[in-house]
């Protein structure tokens, strides 16, 4: 038995705008340059990624990557400082809750955890 925390923001309607997707898919465009690369390296649909992204965007007020248009370079995305930003917060919190959820975990369950061994 363990536990498993799912961390994500919401907005005031408590609609999810930002979790591991978006996190993801942002690290892809730190990593290759490109959302199309990022999103087509997880597997998903680069209209799904534009989507998550608009809608962080809208959520956070800030835009999250600064795109250039075709040329002989190809085009391209990289990251705001912003979104930097936020991806070492979003790491941050996420380590600190399941940290957390580790303790709380073993101070009510370590009982029954230790009469399944």
């Amino acid at each position: 038995m363990q536990p498993k925390i799912s961390v994500y923001l919401c907005d005031s309607n408590g609609e999810r705008f930002f979790g591991e997707g978006p996190y993801r898919l942002l690290l892809g465009v730190r990593e290759h340059g490109s959302l199309r690369a990022a999103a087509q390296q997880m597997g998903m649909a680069y209209t799904k990624a534009m989507r998550l992204m608009k809608h962080a965007e809208e959520e956070l007020g800030f835009p999250l990557t600064s795109r250039t248009i075709g040329g002989r370079q190809g085009g391209g995305s990289v990251l705001t400082p912003e979104a930097e930003k936020l991806l070492v917060c979003f790491e941050d919190y996420r380590k600190a809750c399941i940290e957390t959820s580790e303790e709380l975990f073993h101070r009510y369950f370590d009982e029954f955890a230790s009469e399944n061994n």
